[in-house]
């Protein structure tokens, strides 16, 4: 059975399903506590609750997300310097989808684009670089926003627009990397968890090494996984496995995507156009060496030197309840300001895995997928998404029994989905 097919297999699926709830079962046991594990990935968060694995491992494995949704992560202030952008005349903002509906204090580039704002919703930065092609009368600048799997593909039309010697393209890079965030995440002290799912598309780029330091500083094991239900229960089984023998290694589990060493052409590409430097992170304030920014050799393709008067005039507006969640440099080098939230918003918290949707008073109420008052409820990788998009109408994988049946969410009428 080639790999493809093998990972899409349904009986397998409910194989596999078994196994790791009786691995779980022991574990729980043995800790007197269900067994905690963080998803770093956003992606990852939406398969294990579209898939049902959430609820079907409930009471004996506490899934928790973490700061794996770029989107999410992206700071009040930089949201509010993408809407300034969004205001020039004769700019172009291109972006991708999920940005256009993040809220700011008092606006958001879906309505600035109602206002008459030029807002274009591009699916890779090639998409940005030939928008400005066609349009040679209009600035376009691209919204750089993502890790380490998007970045090579940012520095790439970067050096296809030096080539072409375009003019009226830039790109306001708040590109983040996975491994200094994750040191700051565990380095804060406050994040109970027994494991660690990492990402398999960042992973592919930096290479499962970069993330040893998991183990080898903290004593927390930890799986690179991919994103089918097989993928994943794999993944939990491995880390199940690791908790259990009180190995704190990381594993790949991706072999046939990720290798140690990583996408070295990538990491060239990335290098060649970008430096690291400290960068802003909603729910974590700055992040030593967490940012890509990019390089003065290509400071013409750079967005915030291009338009370094075009910083937004206020962060909070009139009207809008905020409230301060720390204080520090801000990305992008348009100086320091206070990160605002909407009051009663724990997006930040939730990133840092202190908590579950559910917990947020906002959710479900004043905080819909209609009606977002952050982030997380907005992106196609937020955790509030994935949570009120299935959690509230848990799936089941055929032919197994959940876990949580008869429980809210989680019992009659619940959809089914195959493998």
């Amino acid at each position: 059975m080639n790999v493809l097919k093998r990972l899409n297999d349904p009986q397998l699926g409910r194989e596999m399903i078994r196994k790791v709830r009786e691995r779980a079962a022991r574990l729980t046991e043995r800790l007197g506590r269900a067994v905690t594990l963080m998803e770093v990935c956003g992606t990852h968060t939406m398969a294990v609750s579209g898939t049902g694995l959430r609820g079907l491992l409930s009471g004996l494995v506490e899934l928790r997300s973490g700061p794996g949704c770029p989107v999410c992560v992206t700071p009040a202030r930089d949201i509010e310097q993408i809407i300034a952008f969004a205001r020039l005349s004769g700019v172009t903002v291109a972006t991708f989808g999920d940005m256009v509906r993040v809220p700011g204090a008092q606006s958001s580039l879906e309505r600035e684009r109602a206002g008459g704002a030029r807002v274009q919703i591009v699916y890779s930065p090639a998409d940005a670089l030939q928008l400005a092609r066609d349009n040679p009368r209009w600035e376009v600048i691209f919204i750089g926003v993502g890790f380490e799997t998007t970045a090579p593909l940012a520095a790439v039309s970067i050096k296809q627009a030096a080539e072409l010697g375009l003019t009226n393209f830039s790109i306001y890079s708040v590109h983040k990397l996975v491994p200094p965030v994750m040191g700051a995440l565990l380095g804060a002290g406050d994040l109970k968890v027994d494991g660690f799912i990492l990402p398999g598309h960042v992973c592919a780029v930096t290479g499962s090494r970069a993330f040893a330091f998991i183990g080898e500083e903290y004593g927390i094991p930890a799986v690179v996984a991919g994103f089918t239900p097989v993928d994943i229960l794999d993944a939990l089984y491995v880390l199940l496995d690791l908790i259990q023998a009180g190995d704190h290694r990381v594993v790949n589990g991706y072999r046939w995507v990720v290798r140690d060493d990583g996408n070295l052409k990538a990491q060239r590409a990335i290098t060649d156009c970008f430096y690291t430097g400290d960068a802003a992170w909603r729910g974590f304030g700055v992040v030593e060496g967490s940012g890509l920014f990019i390089r003065d050799q290509y400071a013409q393709y750079d967005a915030t030197q291009k338009f370094a008067g075009a910083g937004p005039a206020s962060v909070a507006g009139p009207g809008l309840a905020t409230e301060r969640v720390g204080k520090s440099t801000t990305t992008g080098g348009f100086g320091t300001g206070d990160f605002l939230e909407p009051r009663g918003c724990r997006c930040g918290e939730l990133l840092r895995g202190l908590i579950t949707p559910p917990d947020c008073a906002l959710f479900g109420g004043k905080c819909t997928p209609a009606s977002p008052a952050g982030p997380c409820m907005v992106s196609s990788e937020g955790a509030c998404a994935a949570y009120y998009r299935y959690v509230t109408n848990q799936p089941r994988l055929p032919g197994v029994v959940n876990a949580n049946s008869g429980a809210a969410g989680s019992g009659a009428g619940c959809r089914k989905v195959e493998l």
